[in-house]
């Protein structure tokens, strides 16, 4: 590898450490091809600031917490699905990038809720770096829910669609 792709390499790993930040992103991953036998493959990532809590909130709140747990009990919704990531039907993003329903402005969305899907029929597409990207359906099957919206940001590995 020359010098002049090494520095190529840092600059384009500092810009996605940049990207990571200004975007408020945990992780990015990318792919760079250059030659049969030549690549770079970077992640970059963060860890998501801890929330602190001062001593004497924790103080406070314990005792509000003990002296009603039947009415907590009570008010509690009922449980949602765990990690919707963790269920079976998940279909998780491949990239970081902009999530769109539609292949383009106007156009009717690839899927709702209820669409039949065959495997290879594309779900949505995630824009990444001015690339538009795909997203096929891993199997066939019916769209659960879907998770995310149109034009929302997504990270690699979150869940997109829940197929059944």
């Amino acid at each position: 590898m020359t010098k002049n792709t090494h520095d190529a390499d840092v600059a384009f790993i500092r810009a996605l450490a940049e990207l990571l930040n200004e975007n408020d992103l945990t992780q990015l991953q990318v792919k760079r091809d250059y030659a049969e036998d030549d690549s770079l493959n970077v992640r970059v990532s963060r860890k998501p600031p801890q929330q602190i809590v001062a001593p004497q909130q924790q103080m406070q709140a314990a005792p509000a917490l003990m002296a009603a747990p039947a009415a907590a009990a009570a008010t509690a919704p009922e449980p949602q699905a765990a990690d919707p990531a963790s269920d079976p039907g998940a279909v998780t993003s491949p990239m970081v990038g902009t999530v769109y329903m539609q292949g383009e402005p106007g156009a009717p969305p690839f899927i709702s809720v209820g669409t039949k899907v065959a495997e290879g029929d594309t779900l949505l597409i995630v824009e990444a770096m001015k690339t538009m990207n795909h997203i096929p359906s891993p199997r066939a099957g019916t769209v659960k829910r879907i998770l995310v919206d149109d034009g929302a940001a997504v990270e690699f590995g979150a869940p997109l669609v829940i197929l059944e």
